[in-house]
Formats: structure tokens, sequence, C-alpha cells
């Protein structure tokens, strides 16, 4: 192309600028050759003439399309020059925020200088085992590349992280370091990665420090190979440091610090074991107080020191070892404060005697005082013949000091990273490593010395190695694509490495130098000046003698040659290392201790030293100088990466004040040259740097061709001609097998086209629609003229009708106005009059009233004055009328009570007295009349009874004596006659029994009802509680609504399962591990023996045995001490349910004896009271006590022996059933039952007989009374009879009366005080219920109110969610409590039905006995045989097998079965087979064959998974036959919770004897383990095609747009097949989770659970897509957003389809919808950013503004987002409190449930095919 086609008008172009290096420009002028100057217009509309020369000002660049502005590659770029590249890492840094750049092989990384959320286990899990180039750049990215290289092509591997001081480098290497250990996690628990990860806070002390352009630099270098075996996990690593600087110990430029560890361990000073050290503040020391600023902000050094010594444990430093690396660090202080005095002659030096500092340092290090006291300040000199003793002057002493500061801290350092190395080291043998090489960058200073020379040495053999590398992958990509290439040139820096380190070269010429013995600096300099001064490659300088330039091929650098042989030397006089050597502490001697020395290894802990001091040869490790060591290290270095795969992160420092996201574009373009991005660029642009595959090229260029060119179906053939009609010259463009090779600038031009076509096809277009347009709107102007005259003339006609109405009204107006003037005025003289006439007659009236008011008053005065004379004339009369009243009155009533007294003492009185108690001893009398007829009746019908029974046995008697008659034999008729007798008898008691058992039957019904009346009344006062509890709860949180309670709730629970069954998970996995331990352990070594199965012990850790008496066969306390009892100690004490009741039950009876002792004592207390007060002592009184003692005693007797007697026969009769039937429990179990009612009955009667007892004792003191009455009365007959009466005879009749109503009214006393006694008690035990009920309920007041107060104290939501815990846990803990109360009284209940069923069956047995008896006595024998035939019994759903076929069971039904096997039959049949050989088991009563079928089934199943562990369907299969066994047992577990939707005939299959809730849970664990392994084989299936299906297919075809990629898909970065890399499409997607859903519905799994599963998986699609959209720009752009909300629509469209939308799966789907609705809207103007703010309520702000930096135009007609409105995106969601992580979880499981659904499915209609092969098992 020619430059009248490029540099024409719009084309935009970069000028030079001092400031911003480079600047943008536009062209208002089409140039042509020859031109002098070319005409521009900048950024700001300033015209600009740019002066343009063929040799002395070239054209400008050109600019790139918008279109490529932002690139992930800078390779990418069509025009490939410094300012295209500068512009945009701009652009990528300060608008989007993108730190990461790759520019082909190397990856930019710009220090943002600020903390970012892109570095979490998320991120790192979104990079893995991606493709370099997939997603946008990262450091995460190359350690992904570097890893996957390692593994697909079994090559080490090397990633070089390079850029000065400040630039990010140990943090980049550190990230890279923590990629490796997150991905390739060590396989064993040795923990590897972490100690790996360990190591870096330890470097960062002993090697970082602060400089003026970095608060942690790197002082050293450091590569870190880590190390991988065959399946590529961590086994270890190993670490190699390069050139420490060692000057920083002594000395620091101002705002600099030292090493770390310095400032760390001062500050933690003040610890008590650092108390030793003497250390006091770093300002305190010279060597930490140089740079006059001992902090660093926003750094902690005490909180470093903490994570420092944490560090040294972890990587297994011992404590001894730690401290004595601190001892040397503070004896390095120690001697930097060691003050060396100069004497008088100068020439020698000395020590001030008792120097602190100089004894802290000795101790420390254990060496002696006067040692190193005298060698500080001399020097010894040694000849060929002798040896001197020289002084040194101060200046000597003190760099003598100083380098032996900076040799101990060497040494220590290299200790260190020995230790580190041995801490890593591993015995596994390597397969591979990947090594990370941290290494400083280009430097340049004002003055640069020795340390700088060495920096940029190594950096220009890092540059030939990059440099070669990046031309080798480029001809390898050339030749791979078979396209012509020539070699292309690129500057090879070998001259200059030449220069330094060939045969005499700088530094031979420097070890040289050393060597001599008088040797100097400004010698040496001499050397280089005549020896290279004929170098390209070298320069002297023209003002200096004593420096040297070298061109780099970064920069020119001028170096000051002083200090170059010190520093190369390293000088340390062996004096002061033969003083370390001989320290007493083991650490230090081994510190400066020769490595030619040291012991094998076998030896190490021996210590052994010589008696005498041997002389020897100096060490060769000290003559080695500091560059020879230097360039042997870097050689060995630069072996290690040729070897190896490099990987290259340049990082960038962006500017030289810290400030976060701040852009010196001077200071980026100096380090873009010096550390190589240029010169890949340049290397780039020098052959074909852009790249396009066939179909991307026509897709994005079809627009340029024509009509007949797309006739042909050959895409590669049409591009072909095309690109040789647009392009003319051939060597441009190449054409390889799959991509299209162009040179610089050519992309740029095709675009160009590419504009310039739509430009003129846009012009078209709009010139059609203005024309239309300008038309339609003469159109409008026309007709709206005429309309606006129209409408004027009517306006004028209207204003003047006006005019005429107006004035016609002000007329009228002036009218009225003058009217109401004359009317006002009259007015106001009238009501002028008539004031003045109102105001005169008032004034007359006043007066006349005045004269009336006095009149008045003087007649009230004369009345009252006459009133109260005759009131007081009154009063006196009245008050002797009253004295005199009173006298009389008082003498009639001292008559009448002379009167009363007299009455008093007669007997008459006492008559009217005794009138009640007649009546009461009548009424006795009555009810005695009454019980002694009803003893008449009674014995009457005994009488009768026993006349019968003497009929009966007179009957007998004859019948008898008749048989004695017929047959001589009389044995025979006792027997019989025996035989009679004994059949009555039982069938007596059998009648008498049944009778009881009634009775006891309807009791115990009735108490039943009681109970469950009381529990429903306890129910409804919960519920009354509860609901005042949610009523207090809505008044504390009324600002809440009720969906976000509802919603807290429901994340709660969510968030409480969640954690439950991630605790299932981490179980089922510390399971699996232990597994694998132990199969690990009997593959080492064999142990004979039995020993328990792992899986069996793991699975049932929570399970307790079934004994052979089993908790729920007891039905209360009493019964379960009776088995314990016999059973014996040693088999109850299996049981720990039973032990726990029985616990609590001797509890209870231990409350309620105290209970009793209290009470008794209490009423021992009022007895003692009674008695002191009134003791009657009467004989009547004493002999009433002993009657009713002694009837007691002889009803109690005669009961107790009847009673005794029963009970004996009973337990005959049952000893002898139980011996002829001892298999079964049942009677056990009756017998038991029996007890506990005859204990009952027992009660009862008591308290029947105390009744009676007391009654008899009422009739027998009635009696007596009556007959003493009858006497007495008697004799009162007689005496009136025959004496007259008498005064003196009255008195004693009188006294015998009295005495014996007396002695009545005490009887009747006596029976109240009893009554009242037995009330008092009841009220007084109902007292102390109620009082204990009042503290009860006082306590539970007191909680509640404590409750209140806490909840008060919170906030609003955290008082809701405190009180609906709180709720929640009450309400947990009532309904447990009578869950447990009504399983008793059910289990008791249908134990009596059970036991009234046997003894009905007994008592039909027994009558049908006395009745074949009786026929058979009666009926003749039967001669011949009568066969029975048996009745066919009906199935009832029960397998039966032996209990040697239950592996043979277990086996066929779960270890060999495959779900095709049972595809044609029902659902879940394996569950169903076992479930039915479960309910045999529980029908025979066979607990041991319970437990060992469950525990084997779940054992077998956990196998067949492990197994079968990435099976989908296996899982799948086992999960539905696993939750269909659980809800068997639910569902025929009796439990009325589960009864409700079974039917009868499923009622009678429940199971009769075992309470299997203890497996139910063992198998919900069981199913959610399942559950999870399900969804982990689904998403491992579904994950590779998540980001292929729903972002990269074209669903809409023909939408999406093309740009240039760059390296992207390169071979080099990606795994590729014959056939290229596997891609999937949205219908592969949609129809795998349609064979997922067949499947799971195929094997009858619940549909709840189906849903739960595809809400999971939906979750992991949403995540896979939103992670891959935030972390890929070529995806975020409008195209991409509509194929993205297609996609979803499709999903959802499957999810309708399925029935399964109402399963929350569409939820999921949420945030990628709103991201695909935000690539979509508009980003303009602020509605649109409200708008979007109302939209993307599932996306945080973090994500929206990501995508929106993200957001890419694919041509240039759309704008991109601007980045003030991202800021107001941000300012407008600051609001929200959103997560500060950036990607979704997508390891995130929602909790599973597993509702109840029972089976519709009868047990007894099940078909069992005959291909299970299960022929042992038996119907039943």
């Amino acid at each position: 192309m020619s430059v009248n086609e490029l540099y024409t008008k719009y084309t935009r172009v970069w000028i030079p600028d001092t400031e911003d290096v480079w600047k943008a420009a536009e062209i208002v002028k089409d140039y042509k050759e020859g031109d002098p100057v070319l005409r521009l217009k900048l950024e700001d509309e300033t015209p600009l003439e740019y002066p343009v020369g063929p040799k002395s000002n070239p054209l400008p660049f050109l600019r790139n399309p918008d279109i490529l502005v932002g690139e992930n590659d800078l390779t990418a770029l069509s025009y490939l020059h410094e300012p295209a590249v500068l512009h945009n890492l701009r652009v990528r840094f300060l608008e989007s925020n993108a730190i990461y750049t790759y520019c082909g092989i190397v990856l930019v990384a710009i220090n943002p200088y600020e903390q970012l959320q892109i570095y979490g286990e998320e991120v790192i899990n979104a990079y893995s085992g991606q493709n370099m180039g997939d997603m946008d750049p990262h450091i995460f990215a190359v350690a992904e590349e570097a890893y996957k290289q390692m593994a697909r092509d079994e090559k080490n591997q090397s990633i070089i992280v390079s850029g000065e001081s400040g630039a990010g480098k140990t943090v980049s290497a550190k990230y890279a370091m923590r990629f490796f250990a997150t991905v390739g996690g060590s396989a064993s628990d040795t923990n590897v990665e972490d100690k790996v990860l360990a190591s870096s806070p330890i470097m960062e002390a002993i090697g970082n420090a602060k400089t003026t352009r970095n608060d942690n630099s790197s002082r050293f270098g450091k590569y870190i190979q880590i190390g991988f075996n065959r399946h590529y996990h961590i086994i270890g690593a190993n670490m190699r440091t390069y050139l420490l600087e060692k000057s920083r110990v002594v000395f620091q430029a101002e705002d600099e610090r030292n090493y770390h560890i310095f400032y760390q361990l001062c500050a933690s000073a003040s610890l008590p074991e650092f108390k030793d050290l003497a250390l006091t503040s770093a300002e305190d020391f010279t060597y930490t107080s140089l740079g006059e600023n001992i902090f660093i902000e926003g750094v902690n050094d005490a909180e470093d020191f903490k994570k420092t010594r944490e560090a040294f444990t972890l990587l297994g430093i011992k404590e001894s070892s730690q401290n004595s690396i601190f001892k040397v660090i503070a004896s390095i202080l120690h001697l930097g404060n060691v003050e060396i005095c100069s004497d008088r002659d100068g020439e020698s030096c000395h020590i001030a005697r008792k120097d602190v500092h100089l004894q802290h340092f000795c101790n420390l290090l254990g060496v002696e005082l006067q040692q190193m006291e005298h060698w500080l300040c001399h020097r010894k000199l040694a000849t060929t013949s002798e040896t001197y003793v020289k002084t040194m002057s101060t200046k000597q002493a003190t760099n003598a000091r100083d380098a032996l500061a900076k040799h101990i801290y060497a040494r220590m350092f290299d200790w260190i990273v020995e230790h580190i190395n041995l801490s890593l080291q591993t015995s596994t043998k390597q397969h591979s490593f990947i090594g990370v090489l941290d290494i400083y960058g280009f430097e340049t200073f004002e003055v640069n010395s020795f340390e700088q020379f060495c920096i940029n040495y190594a950096n220009e053999k890092l540059q030939q190695q990059f440099n070669s590398h990046v031309f080798k992958l480029e001809q390898e990509e050339y030749m791979k694509e078979q396209i012509p290439w020539t070699l292309i040139d690129f500057a090879d820096n070998q001259p200059c490495i030449d220069l330094i380190e060939a045969r005499l070269g700088i530094l031979d010429l420097l070890d040289e130098e050393c060597k001599v013995p008088k040797g100097t600096d400004q010698n040496w300099a001499q050397k280089l000046y005549n020896k290279h001064s004929s170098s390209a490659h070298f320069q002297k300088p023209r003002m200096s003698n004593i420096s040297f330039i070298i061109i780099h091929f970064a920069d020119k650098v001028e170096y000051q040659c002083d200090g170059f042989l010190e520093k190369n030397r390293d000088t340390v006089y062996e004096e002061q290392i033969n003083i370390l050597k001989a320290s007493q502490f083991q650490l230090v001697a081994d510190l400066f201790s020769d490595k030619d020395d040291v012991t094998p290894a076998k030896s190490a802990r021996v210590n052994v030293r010589a008696l005498k001091t041997v002389p020897k040869a100096p060490n060769k490790e000290h003559r080695k100088t500091v560059g020879h060591q230097f360039r042997t290290s870097l050689h060995l270095l630069m072996d290690t990466l040729n070897a190896t795969t490099p990987h290259y992160v340049r990082c960038i420092k962006p500017n030289d004040f810290k400030e976060a996201f701040s852009f010196d574009s001077r200071r980026a373009v100096q380090q873009l040259r010096a550390c190589g991005v240029l010169e890949t660029i340049r290397i780039s642009a020098a052959g074909y740097p852009s790249r396009w595959t066939y179909p991307d090229f026509f897709n994005r260029y079809r627009v340029l061709m024509k009509k007949s060119d797309m006739t042909t179906a050959d895409k590669k053939l049409v591009c072909k001609n095309l690109l040789e009609t647009l392009i003319k010259e051939p060597d441009m463009f190449q054409f390889g097998k799959t991509k299209i090779f162009f040179r610089a600038g050519q992309v740029a031009y095709l675009e160009k086209l590419r504009t310039d076509r739509f430009r003129s096809a846009c012009i078209k277009i709009q010139k059609t629609v203005r024309g239309w347009l300008q038309r339609i709107r003469y159109r409008k102007i026309r007709k709206m003229a005429v309309t606006l005259q129209r409408y004027g003339r009517g306006y004028m006609a209207r204003r003047y009708a006006d005019f005429l109405r107006q004035t016609r009204a002000a007329i009228i107006c002036q009218k009225q106005c003058r009217m109401v003037r004359e009317r006002r005025e009259f007015l106001r003289v009238r009501r002028a009059v008539v004031t003045i006439q109102a105001y005169a007659k008032g004034m007359f009236t006043r007066r006349i009233y005045q004269e009336f008011l006095l009149h008045h008053k003087a007649m009230i005065i004369q009345k009252n004055v006459r009133g109260w004379m005759q009131r007081k004339q009154f009063r006196r009369a009245r008050n002797a009328a009253i004295t005199i009243q009173c006298a009389f009155r008082r003498m009639h009533a001292k008559r009448q009570l002379k009167q009363l007294k007299i009455e008093a003492r007669s007997a008459e009185h006492l008559k009217k007295l005794n009138t009640g108690m007649e009546n009461k001893i009548v009424q006795l009398q009555r009810k005695m009349d009454d019980q002694s007829k009803e003893l008449r009746t009674q014995n009457e019908q005994l009488q009768t009874v026993n006349t019968s029974l003497g009929s009966e046995v007179n009957k007998l008697q004859k019948q008898l004596e008749l048989l004695r008659s017929e047959q001589e034999d009389g044995g025979q008729v006792r027997s019989l006659e025996e035989e009679l007798e004994h059949l009555r008898k039982e069938l007596e008691e059998a009648h008498a029994l049944r009778n009881k058992m009634e009775e006891e039957h309807i009791n115990e019904k009735m108490d039943l009802t009681q109970r469950v009346d009381e529990l429903e009344r306890e129910n409804s006062l919960l519920k009354s509680e509860k609901e005042e509890m949610n009523r207090r709860i809505l008044q504390h949180s009324k600002s809440t609504e009720e969906e976000v309670s509802s919603v807290s709730l429901q994340s709660e629970l969510d968030k409480e399962r969640e954690r439950y069954q991630n605790l299932l998970k981490e179980f089922s996995r510390l399971e699996q591990r232990y597994d694998n331990l132990k199969e690990e352990m009997s593959l080492n070594k064999f142990q004979p023996g039995h020993t328990r199965n792992p899986s069996n012990q793991s699975s049932l850790e929570s399970d307790s045995n079934y004994p052979s008496v089993s908790t729920s066969e007891i039905g209360d306390t009493e019964d379960s001490i009776q088995l314990v009892d016999e059973m014996g100690i040693d088999k109850a004490a299996m049981d720990i349910s039973l032990f726990m009741k029985l616990q609590k039950r001797v509890r209870e009876l231990e409350q309620e004896r105290k209970k009793l002792q209290l009470t008794v004592e209490k009423m021992e207390e009022l007895a003692k009271r009674k008695g002191s007060q009134s003791r009657p002592s009467t004989s009547e009184q004493e002999t009433a006590d002993l009657a009713y003692n002694n009837l007691k005693r002889q009803e109690l007797e005669s009961e107790n022996k009847k009673l005794k007697n029963d009970l004996n026969e009973l337990r005959k009769t049952v000893a002898e059933r139980a011996s002829q039937n001892s298999s079964s429990n049942e009677l056990q179990d009756s017998y038991n039952l029996l007890l506990s009612q005859l204990k009952s009955a027992n009660e009862e009667l008591d308290a029947r007989k105390e009744e009676v007892l007391i009654l008899r004792t009422q009739i027998v003191s009635a009696a007596q009374l009556q007959e003493k009455n009858e006497n007495i009365l008697s004799l009162n007959t007689t005496e009136t009879d025959s004496t007259p009466v008498v005064n003196n005879s009255k008195e004693p009749v009188d006294k015998e009366e009295a005495l014996k109503a007396y002695h009545g009214l005490c009887e009747s006393k006596k029976l109240l005080e009893a009554q009242l006694q037995t009330q008092s008690r009841q009220h007084k035990d109902e007292l102390e219920a109620l009082h204990t009920q009042i503290e009860l309920l006082k306590g539970d007041i007191e909680d509640k109110q404590e409750k209140l107060s806490y909840m008060m104290s919170l906030s609003p939501e955290a008082q809701v969610e405190y009180s609906v815990q709180q709720e929640i846990t009450r309400l947990t803990n009532d309904n447990l409590d009578l869950k447990e109360l009504v399983e008793k009284l059910e289990k008791n209940e249908r134990k009596l039905k059970k036991q009234l069923k046997i003894y009905m069956k007994k008592v039909q047995e027994l009558e049908a006995a006395q009745a074949a008896a009786q026929s058979s006595r009666s009926k003749p024998e039967l001669i011949r045989q009568v066969t029975v035939q048996r009745k066919e019994k009906d199935f009832e759903g029960m397998l039966e097998y032996n209990k040697e076929n239950e592996a043979l069971l277990v086996k066929t039904l779960i270890n060999d079965i495959r779900p095709n096997n049972v595809s044609g039959t029902v659902p879940c049949l394996p569950a169903y087979i076992l479930f039915m050989c479960i309910r045999h088991a529980d029908y025979i009563n066979d607990d041991q064959k319970v437990e060992s079928l469950l525990t084997s089934t779940i054992n077998a199943i956990k196998k067949v998974l492990k197994k079968n562990n990435d099976d989908f369907e296996m899982t799948s299969f086992w999960l539905a036959n696993t939750s269909r066994l659980l809800h068997c047992l639910k569902q025929y577990s009796g439990e009325e919770a589960f009864m409700t939707q079974n039917t009868s005939k499923q009622n009678e299959h429940c199971l009769k004897n075992f309470d299997l809730a203890e497996y139910r849970q063992v198998l919900s664990d069981l199913s959610i383990q399942i559950y999870q392994q399900l969804i982990k084989v689904a998403e491992g299936i579904i994950q590779p095609m998540i980001v292929s299906a729903m972002l990269e297919s074209e669903s809409i075809p023909s939408l999406a747009g093309v740009k240039p990629m760059g390296y992207r898909n390169r071979s080099s970065s990606m795994d590729m097949d014959a056939d290229g890399p596997t891609s999937y499409t949205l219908q592969a997607l949609i129809k795998q989770l349609g064979q997922f859903h067949n499947i799971m519905r195929d094997h009858g799994l619940d549909p709840e659970i189906i849903g739960q599963a595809v809400r999971q998986l939906f979750h992991c699609i949403n995540a896979v897509t939103l992670n891959n959209l935030l972390l890929r720009k070529d995806v975020c752009s409008w195209s991409t957003g509509m194929q993205l909300r297609y996609n979803t629509s499709q999903l959802e469209e499957w999810l309708r389809g399925n029935n399964l939308y109402q399963s929350k799966a569409a939820a999921t789907l949420e945030p990628i919808i709103q991201a695909a609705q935000l690539l979509q809207v508009k980003k303009k103007t602020s509605q649109d950013a409200e708008a979007i703010c109302a939209l993307c309520t599932a996306l945080t702000m973090q994500q929206i503004v990501k995508i929106l930096n993200l957001y890419t135009p694919l041509n240039e007609f759309e704008e991109r987002v601007t980045v003030s409105f991202i800021r107001n995106i941000q300012n407008r969601l600051q609001e929200r409190n959103d997560p500060p992580q950036l990607l979704l979880d997508t390891k995130h499981t929602f909790p599973v449930l597993f509702p109840y659904s029972p089976s519709a499915l009868s047990l007894e209609m099940l078909h069992i095919p005959a291909s299970l092969n299960i022929d042992f098992l038996v119907r039943v």
C-alpha cells in the first residue's frame, strides 16, 4: 500500500510528546508524497502542522482502529509499535482496571498498588483446566499453562518473573506458587504445599527490605523448584538464592530500612523469651536507624514476626534453633553499636572498656570477649617466613566490623535457606518440576555500583535466552503452517555478554586486580580503558577516569568504579572467623564451618572436636570472589532454564509514588524497553504478527466481497480471491494450512476498507432517509400553516366580542359601586344614633335595680334571725325527751337479762341444742339400716348359691354312686371327680380373670383417653403460647416484613441443613480416606485374627446394637426392672437405653420418697400439736380404736392369704406354660404385665379395705350409741312413772343426759376429724403440687424475662433470629417429649390388646377343652382315622431366608445387580425385596437377623458406590433404592404420622417388634452421601460442556462478530487432537440433561429429589458460565448477550417441558440472565445507570462493574462504556452490602431434603422375576 492510501483524511496517528511520550492526533488533509508538512488536529481540536522529512522526521505512527484498543494480547494489534503498546496498556489499566496483558508468550503485570479480589480460590478453580487465552490474562493462566504443559509434554517448566524494585515480582511469584499448591496439592497428609507457601514469609523477613521504590523489595534473587510425582501432586520443593545485598546490613540510604527481621525482632523484644537478647527499639541501633525511619505505614512488625515464627514451626525448625537464629540476628545489631575509639597516633584503635554491646555480642554468640575485642582492632599478616600482628586504624576496624556483620548475616541467610530446603525435601522420586524465578530486573540509578553491574549482567543473559525462545516459537509456528519464511533478524546481545564474562573481560580483569596485593579501583579502570576501548558496547566517560559505560540491550549505564574491588573480594579476616568457629553454641559453629569438613550424614548428629588446633590451608571458599561465584551460579541457572520450557512474567511499576491506578507513561516506556516487551513486539512485527483462521476471516470481511464471489462453497478459496483483489503486494500476507498470516498494518488496512464500505452504505441509507424525512416535514409545515391561519382569524373575532362585553360590564360595575357607597354612609349614621340611645336607657335601668336589691337583702337577714331562734328552742325540748327515754329503757333491759339467765340454767335449752345432732344420728342409723339390709340380701344370695351348689353336689354324688354301681373300678371315678372339680375351678378362675381383664382394659382405656385429652389440652396450651410468642415477635419486629422473616427462616434452615450435609460430606470423605489407609495397611502388613469391617464400623458409629430384649417391648419402668432381674446384669448391661431408663426411674422414685417423707414429718408434727392441745382419754374412744384395729387386721390377714394363694397358683401355671414354650417371649411379657396389674389391683384393694373398715367402725360406734341412748330413755321413763317430780331429782338426770350428749358429740367429732384430716391431706398435697407448679412457672417466667431482656438489647433482625431459634428449640423439645409419651402409650395399648387376645384365646381353649372332655365322655370313640386338611394361607408380603444365605442375598441384590437387569420390573425392586426380608425377621422377633441384614446392606451399598464412583446410572439407581428403603421403614414403622396414607392392608404389614428409627437415620445420612456423589458425577460430566455450549456455540447463526485474537488458541497453549479441540453445542448440553432426567425418572427416584438435583446442576451451569463471562473480555459483547439470553430461554423451556419449573432451578439462572440483559441494554445516560441498578439485583456491584469494564464493541459503530458511566454505577451501588468476592462458588451445594413419599404398592402383590436368581427366598 502506498503512503497516499494510508495517510488520508480522518486517519489517526501518534506524534511524539515530551510529557506523555506519545500524543494522539488526526489528519485533516490528505498527505501526498513529497509534502513537507502533515496537517493534523489534536484531541482538543488544536491544529498542528507536523513537519515531515525523508531522513530527519519520518511520518508518524498510525493508530489502530478502536475495535482493537484494549485487547488482551498486544500482538493482536494491527500496528505493532511503541505508542500502540503503551496506549493499549494505559487503556486497560486505567479504564478497565486490568493489570494483566499478554504480549505473545509474555504476561505483562502492572502493579496496581491496591488489593484486588482476583486471587481467591474460586478464581483458581475457574482458571484450572483452561487453555491460555481462553480467559482474561492472569498470573493463574500462566501457571496453569506451565502445569498443563508439564503434564502433557512431560517436560520441566519454568516461570521467569522479572521487573524492577516495586513492580510486584515477589507477589506474582507468590500467587503462582499458591496456584500450584491449590491445583497440585499433595495426595498424602504431609501438607507439602503448605510448607512451600510457608517459606514465603520467612524469605521476606530475612531477604526483603524497604527501599525508596518499594516497601517490600526483594534484595536477592531466588529460584524455587516445585517437585511433582507421576500423578502431578506436589511432593517437595527446593530453593536457590542469588546475590544477597549484604551491604544493606550495615548501610541504608535515607528513608530506607534494613531487612525486616531486625525490626520484627526489636518490635517483639518485650516478650519474655527474648529478654536475654537485650534488645530495645530499632532506633537505638546503628544498623537499623541509618534510614531515619524505622516504620512502614500499614505494617505491624510484631504481627509479621508472629507469622515468621509460625512459618518456622511449620517448616519443622525447632524452637531451640529459632532462638539461636534470633540470637545471631540480635548479635549483629549489638555488633553495629560497638564503639571503636581512635588512639593518639591515628594508626591504631581500641574498644572502650566494658562495652555493653560487645559483651552482649559475645554472650549471644558464645565466644570469648578478650579475643574478639583484640581481633576487632588488630589483623594478622602472614609471609613465607613469619606472621605479624598489625594494628588497624579506626576506619579499617570499622570496615572490618561491618564486613564481619555482613558475613555473619550472609552465613545465617544461607543456613536458613538450606534448612528450608531440607524441610521441603522428600524421599519420593521426583518425576518433574516447575521452577519459579523471582529475580531483579534491569536497574539504572544516578550512582551505579557493583550490585547494579551484576544485576544487569544477569538480565543480559536472561534477555538473550528470552529472544532466542521467542524467535524459536515464531519459526515453529511458520513451519507448522507450512508457509515460506525468511530468517528474522533480532538484536543479539552476545557481544555485550562477551564483554562482561569472556576471557579477559570485565569480570576477569576485576578478579585479576583483586589478586594483586595493592590493587585499586583506579588501576582496574585503566586496564578496562586499555583493553575494551575498541568494543562497540564499552565507552569511557568524557569527564571521569574512575567510571565506565556499558551499552546494554535496554539502555546505556555508567558504573562508578569505587568499591568494586572491595565488594568483589568481600574480605573477612580469618582470625575473627576462627573465633566464631570456636563458639560454644553448636549452630554458630556450624554457620562458619567449612563445607569440606562436614561429617557424613550418618554421623551428622555427633560433634567431634580436636583437642589441639591443627594448622591448615586457607579455605577455598573464602578465596572465591563474589563475581566468580555469581557467574558460576548464573551459568547453572541458565542451564536449568534452557532445559525447561520457560514462561515469562514482566512486572511493570506504573509510577514512583505508589499511587493506586496511576499511570506514568515515561516510567512505563522505560520499563517496557528494559524488560524486553518491545523487543517481543519487534520480533513479531518483523514476521506475520496478525493471524486469522479462514472461517473467522470470511465472517468478518465478507462485506468486502461481491455476490459472485459467494457462489463457491470453499471458504478458503473465497478468502484467497478476496485478498488477491484487495492487497496488491503478495508479500503482505501468506496462506497457511489453517490460518492467514498478515504483515503489520494489513489488518488495519482491511478494517479501513471495511469501515469505508460501511460508511458508504451508511451515507446512502442516510441520504435516502433524510430526503424522505424532509418531504414529510414539508407536508407537516404546510398543513400547520393553514391551521394556524384559521385559528388566528377566529382568535381576532373572539377578541373583539370580548371587548364589547367588557365595556358593558364596566358601566354596570360603576352603577353598583356608587349605590353601595351611599348606602354605607346611611347605615353608619343610623348605627351611631342607636348606640347613644342604648347607653342612656341602660343607665336608668341600673339605678332602679340597685334600690330593689337593697330592700331584698334586708328581708333575707330578718328571715334568718327568726329561724335561728325557733330552732334553738326546739333542740332544748328534744334533748330532755331523749334523756327520759334512755332511763326507762335501761330499767326494762335489766329485767329481761335477769329472766334470760334463769332460763339458760334449765335442761330444755340443752335439748334444743342437741336437736341437730339427733338428726345426724338418725341419718347414720338409716345408713346403717340400709347397709344391714344389703348384708342380709348378700347373705341370702350366698345361702341360695350354697343351696344350689349343695344340690349340684348331691346330684353329682348320686351320679357317682350310680357310676360306682355300674363300674367296679372306683379309682377312675375319683380321677374323674377330681378332674371335674379342677376344670370347674379353672373355669371359674378363667371367668374371673376375664372379667378382671375386661375391667382393667376398660379402666386403662379410660386412662388413655384422659391422657390423650390432657395431651390435647397441653398441645392447645403450647399452641397458645406459640401464638403469644409469635405476637411478641411481631411486635418487636414491626419494621421487618413477613417475606423477609420467612426468607431468613428458610435461609437459616437451609444453612443448618447445608452445615449438616457438609458434615456428612466430610464424614464420607474421612471414611473414604480411612478405607484407603486400611487398604494400604493391609497391603503393607497382614495382621491375623478377626477384625471388624471399618466401613461397617463407620456407618454404625452412632447406632446402638439391638440386644435380645428390645427397648420397644418394654412398656413401663417396673417391667424393665423385672426384666433386668431375670436377664442378669451382664445381659442387661448391653442395652444402654434400658439402663438410662432405669436410672431415670430410680431418680423419680427417690424424689417421690423424699416428698412422702416430708409429708409424713409434717403430719407427725401436726399430730403432736393436736395431741398436746387436747388428748381425750375416754374408755369409749379406746374401745372404738381397738375394734377398728382388730377388724382391720383380720380383714388384711384373710385377704393376704387369698392373694398369696392366687399368686402362687398363677405363677405355677405360667411357669408350666413357659417351660412348654420357652422359645417365645410372649408369656414372659404377659407374666410381667400380669404382675404389674396385680400390683395396681392390690393398691386399689387396700384403698377399698380402708373405706370398708371406716364404715364398719362407724356402724359399731353408732350401734353402741344407740344402745346407750335406749338405756337412758328407759331409765327416764321408769323414773317418771314411779315418783313425782321433785326439783332436787332433776339435776342428776340433766347431768347424765348432758354427759351422753357430750360422748355422742365426741364420737361424731372424731369421725368429722378423720374426714377433715383426709381432706386436709388432700388439700395439702394439692397445695404442694400447686406450689411446685408455681415455682416451675416462676422459673420459667424468670427465664423468659431474661431472654426477653436479652432480646430487647439486640437489633431487630437479631431479635427475630434469636426469638425464632428459642421458639424452635422449645417446640422441638416439647414435641419430642409428647412424641415419647404418645409412643409409650401406644406401645402399652398395643401390648394390652395383644395380651387380651392371648387371654381370650386361652379362655376359649379351656372352654373348648372342657366341652371336648364332656363330649368325649358322652360320645363313643371314632374307629377310623380322619385326615385334617390345612387351609391355604394368604401371602403376607414377607420373604423368609436362612441366616446362612444372607451373604448370597446381599451379593445378588446389591453387589452383582445392574440397573438394566431390573429395568422392566417395578422401580426400586431391590429395596422392596430387602424390606420384605426385614419384615420377616421382625415377624419372628429375631433382632440379630434384622441388625445383621441392615448392616450388611448399608456396607454393601457403600462398597458398590465406591467401586462405581463415576457412574451416574449406578449412583442414581442406588440413590433411588436407598431412599425407597428409607420410605418403607417409615411407612411400615407403625407410627401414626407415617400411616395416614396407607391402606388397611398396608397397616397390617407394619413392623411388630422393633423400632428401627436409628437405622432410618443411618439410611438418611447414606442417602445424602449418595446424592452428593450423584451431583459430583453429573457436574463432572457437564462442566466441560458448559462454556462451549453457553458462550461459544452459535445458537443463533451469524450473530456473533469476529475479532482478531493474537496469540490466543495457539498450538502450544492448548491440547490439540487431530480434529482440533472438542466443542459442544447447547443442544448437546440439553440432551445430556435430558439423559440425566430420564435415568433418574426410570429408576423411580422421587420427583422432589429429581427437582433438587436439577436445581444443583443449573446452579453449576450458572456459576461456570458467569465466572467465564467475568474472566473473558472476548465474550462480553452485545451479540454474546443475545446468544446467552436465547440459551437460557432454551434451558427454561426444557424445565417447563419436563415439569421441573417449580423446582427453583430457573431461579438459579437469574444472575446469568441479568448479565445477558446487562450486555444488551444501553449504557450512556444516568437513566440507563438507574435502570441497570434496578435490573441487576442478582449481581453484585463487583460483577456489574467487571462486566461493564470488559464490555467490548464488535465494530466501530458501537460505542464503548465510558469511565464516568462506570463510576456513576459504582456510586449508585455503594449502599449495597454485597460480598467482596467476584466469582460465584461453583462448589456450593444446596441442602437436600428427602420428603416422605409412601408407596401405593402392596407388598403381597409384588412380583419377583426369576432372572434375579433368588430362589432361596420363601414367600410367607
